[in-house]
């Protein structure tokens, strides 16, 4: 097959299936509007793929409700291979294409179990997977495949989509196809003309049409030669995919009524099946042979399959279709359904029912229950929707429409939740319905931001959960504090200082939540509570709960006796911190992942490094472990924080890199908090910056004040890494003051930015003020990590060297490289200062090692410029020109240099094992090793 014009297009398809055949696997969206020649060049490529196996799907218009059709056609073919993928993976698989039953599998699971399937199928030949019409597949479907396109590297695998230029398979590599050139599409029209034309009308249609091939064979045809001299233009007002659909349906209409009617049944029944097909038509009286006029005028093949000549004749079919007509094509495929496919038989009952019918509804119930045990939350709200439809009683009407908004709201389709939940309250509904309907919209207002707003509805809706499901009720009322905590301080609850922004604050963030550092200490402080403990007047420090906003009391008050970490939280509200300490302690002890959320602040609290770093990567395990590509992102991304406590930030940086491309695999954007921290320690002055704004935003945006408690603090951070001491403290009194009571995690860190910004400022008092109240929580946490802050913090306001030695001691005995060597970076400062150059250096040596050798380089810098100030020269060191890790591949380096296997790696980062063995390949020649044995050695070095 020659294409016009196409030469790039099939040179590129050709460079892609070259790499193929040579081991690689790649990945391409062929992105253009209707018509553009997208479905050709799939074509093509089929074509080209000589020696290869190919598999096809196409997503159907119809169909898209159905879950896992679109993969299931892509993989039918391969399911032979199943046999030698891991047990869980194969039986995710065979649950998710109703092969056997057993509880819902995890979609991504799914997902690495057809990037097993592809890679096995591709171990005995190139594989080459084309998919057609991707804007209509299934939501599963588009889902797990583009989660195989990201994982897809060393397994000679070609995944190959059509799309139209919309949002689908966002990110992936995408070939733009545009319309043919001018000269290549007047040769192309030429060739569907049946009588010559004017070259001005020519010019015209070729303008009309902007070289779309399709249009430009189609829209003539039908037009007579007065519409084509004159009236060409009258209907080009309408979409070009909608004019050239309309061409199709006016070549459809002169067929004869049976050839109409099998042209419709055939776009209804979207597999191609001909057998199913035929007994269908038989039904509907259509005799052999109605297909000739059909094949006669270009617009289906018969084969093992059938096959439109493009998906807008399918279109064209079924959106001419008289309503009545359609509906008995829908029954006479549901007849012709075998009862091995219940739910597509339930599905074309569905839509050839005339009004309510009762059975058509439980049937479509029935559905959903098996589309839930797939997996398939989308098909199960399409089921549901549908089968309230066709219910007559209110309230099982009601009942169909609630599960159908759970359903939704399950899969992340929270738009449509709102308008379901609507529609059930019209029907009668018993006080365990209305407790669910307020708990879906509580978890909505909950998905938008923990905030003060979700933070209320989730506490009314434990309410009434209560007595219905006391369970639910529990999990909300934590939710619901969660939220409130989350929160932080109630707006405007800052004092603003007048002080003008420093340089280098982000945009859009004044100091109106600054602190005042000529304030009087003890000012608008209850009675009895410590002087100088307060920088936000009305707000104490964490010691009593003062300055507690009512719905944060409330939501307290309402979990005690809910568990551990719920009456530890209650405590840190209600009671202080100190009170909190011990139950908050125990309930780290055994934690569930579910909850990171709030246990990984809990252990920042705290001042519990161990404690943060075992909870994160046992979360990061579990999500792994049960294939919750949903949960990793977030686990990933909390374990990369208390990385970076420990100072490694390449190991970080490589799980951020991985969360990323999870979350794009399920269109998730979270807010980049650690990323920001990363940059922050890295001293990257532009990219930090902009992403403090970026979480400052969105904070403001979902009226969390911890984000912008975030933002604050590692601005605060940045400059003082590189030795910007006014921007620091402007950024860290705004961090402070975000870093109230409510605000967990963050206070103690957001004072000791402030105290060592207000010391190098001259801003004493402030320093003093904070160093109190570090103290004060430290006593009270007792950790080597609490009491050495509080030393350092100490140190800086009283110029005592036992306090300095103090802080390291103690920063020395926990995991805290970074903060360790901060201390040492101080002391160094101090030493200088007293012009003991000698000790100076050794302090400041230690702490530039250690900043240089993790990559903190603002803090390298800064102890850099303190060491030539003792008079040493500190050379960099020369890059020795090795080729560095991608962070996928330091991962698999040191998962392998740890002792896991190739299948072992794969299953922990979602990569086939041909993939990892090619990655490792890679990592050998890179560090100059041959065996995993010299891998640990290489790393460490």
């Amino acid at each position: 097959m020659t294409l016009r014009g196409r030469q790039t297009e099939c040179d590129q398809l050709e460079r892609l299936l070259k790499d193929v055949r040579a081991g690689q696997s790649r990945v391409l969206v062929l992105r253009g509007e209707a018509g553009i020649g997208k479905s050709a060049l799939l074509g093509r490529l089929v074509e080209l793929a000589a020696g290869c196996t190919v598999v096809r799907t196409t997503g159907v218009e119809p169909e898209t409700e159905l879950a896992y059709s679109g993969l299931h056609q892509l993989c039918a073919p391969l399911l032979e291979h199943r046999a030698r993928l891991p047990e869980p993976q194969r039986e995710s698989l065979e649950q998710a294409f109703g092969l056997r039953g057993g509880d819902a599998p995890d979609g991504f699971r799914i997902g690495l179990a057809v990037l097993g399937l592809l890679a096995e199928a591709a171990a005995e030949r190139p594989l080459v997977c084309a998919v057609d019409d991707a804007q209509w597949l299934d939501p599963m479907s588009e889902l797990i495949l583009t989660f195989v396109a990201r994982r897809l590297g060393a397994e000679s695998v070609a995944l190959v989509f059509a799309a139209r230029p919309a949002a689908t398979l966002r990110d992936l590599p995408s070939l733009p196809v545009e319309g043919l050139a001018d000269a290549d599409a007047r040769a192309l029209l030429d060739t569907a003309l049946t009588a010559p034309l004017d070259p001005h009308v020519r010019d015209r249609i070729v303008a009309e049409t902007r070289g779309n091939p399709l249009a430009l064979l189609e829209l003539p045809r039908g037009l007579g030669p007065a519409e084509l001299a004159f009236g060409f233009g009258a209907a080009a007002a309408a979409p070009l995919a909608g004019r050239i659909e309309q061409g199709f349906q006016r070549r459809i209409e002169p067929l004869p009524a049976d050839t109409r009617r099998l042209l419709l049944a055939a776009a209804v029944e979207p597999v191609g099946d001909v057998t199913l097909l035929w007994r269908a038509l038989d039904r509907l009286g259509v005799p052999p042979g109605a297909q000739a006029p059909a094949e006669a005028a270009g617009l289906v093949e018969f084969g093992p399959r059938v096959r439109f000549r493009h998906p807008l004749v399918r279109s064209a079919a079924w959106r001419g279709a008289d309503p009545a007509e359609l509906r008995a094509v829908h029954a006479a495929l549901a007849h012709a359904t075998a009862p091995a496919d219940p739910d597509r038989r339930a599905w074309h009952r569905a839509h050839a029912a005339a009004g309510p019918d009762e059975d058509v509804a439980a049937e479509l119930e029935q559905s959903a229950g098996r589309a839930l045990d797939r997996g398939g939350r989308v098909a199960a709200a399409a089921f549901l929707e549908r089968a309230a439809e066709l219910t007559a009683d209110p309230a099982r009407r009601a009942a169909r429409t609630l599960g159908a908004a759970r359903a939704r709201f399950a899969a992340g389709r929270h738009t449509q939740v709102p308008d379901l939940l609507a529609a059930a309250e019209l029907g009668p509904l018993d006080e365990p319905q209305r407790a669910s309907v307020d708990h879906l919209r509580a978890r909505l207002a909950f998905a938008r931001g923990r905030n003060r707003e979700s933070a209320a509805l989730l506490l009314a809706a434990a309410r009434r959960l209560a007595p219905s499901d006391p369970s639910a009720a529990l999990e909300t009322r934590l939710e619901a504090l969660g939220a409130a905590i989350f929160a932080g301080r109630p707006s405007g609850a800052a004092i603003d200082t007048g002080h003008t922004p420093g340089a280098g604050t982000y945009a859009g963030r004044s100091s109106g939540a600054a602190i005042d550092a000529g304030q009087t200490p003890g000012a608008a402080l209850p009675a009895g509570h410590p002087p100088g403990a307060a920088l936000v007047a009305g707000h104490p420090s964490g010691t009593t709960a003062a300055g507690r906003d009512s719905g944060t009391a409330e939501a307290a008050r309402a979990v005690r006796g809910d568990g551990p970490l719920a009456d530890g939280l209650a405590a840190w509200c209600l009671d202080g911190y100190p009170a909190a300490v011990a139950p908050l302690t125990a309930a780290l002890t055994d934690a569930d992942p579910r909850w990171l959320w709030l246990t990984a602040p809990v252990a920042v609290e705290l001042w519990d490094d161990t404690a943060w770093l075992r909870l994160t990567a046992q979360a990061v395990a579990a999500a792994r472990a049960a294939g919750n590509l949903a949960a990793l992102p977030d686990a990933l991304a909390e374990h990369a924080a208390a990385l970076l406590h420990t100072g490694d930030l390449a190991a970080a940086a490589a799980l951020l890199d991985e969360a990323d491309g999870f979350s794009d695999a399920i269109g998730a954007r979270p807010v980049p908090v650690t990323a920001l921290w990363l940059a922050a320690w890295r001293g990257q002055d532009l990219p930090a910056l902009d992403l403090a704004e970026r979480v400052a935003k969105e904070g403001h945006a979902r009226a969390e004040g911890r984000l912008t408690g975030h933002a604050d603090q590692a601005t605060a951070l940045l400059h003082n890494g590189l030795g910007r001491y006014p921007a620091a403290l402007d950024a860290a009194r705004r961090a402070a003051g975000a870093a109230g009571p409510d605000d967990l995690g963050l206070a103690a860190g957001a004072l000791g930015e402030l105290a060592e910004a207000a010391c190098r400022t001259g801003e004493t008092r402030s320093a003093k003020e904070a160093a109190a109240r570090i103290g004060e929580r430290a006593r009270a946490a007792g950790t080597d990590w609490a009491l050495g802050a509080a030393a350092l913090a100490r140190a800086l306001t009283t110029d005592a060297e036992t306090d300095y030695r103090e802080a390291i001691e103690r920063l020395d005995a926990t995991r805290g490289s970074l903060t360790a060597a901060r201390a040492r970076l101080l002391y160094g400062e101090w030493l200088r200062r007293d012009h003991r150059r000698t000790a100076a250096r050794d302090q400041l040596r230690a702490a530039h090692s250690v900043f240089a050798a993790v990559g903190a380089l603002g803090f390298a810098e800064r102890s850099r410029r303190e060491l030539a100030a003792t008079g040493e020269k500190v050379v960099r060191p020369a890059d020795p020109g090795r080729p560095v890790l991608t962070p996928q591949e330091t991962q698999i380096a040191r998962l392998a240099a740890d002792g896991h296997t190739n299948p072992e790696i794969g299953a922990e980062l979602f990569l086939s094992a041909r993939t990892v063995e090619w990655h490792l390949r890679k990592v050998f020649t890179k560090l100059g090793v041959g065996s995993r044995k010299e891998l640990r050695a290489a790393l460490s070095g």
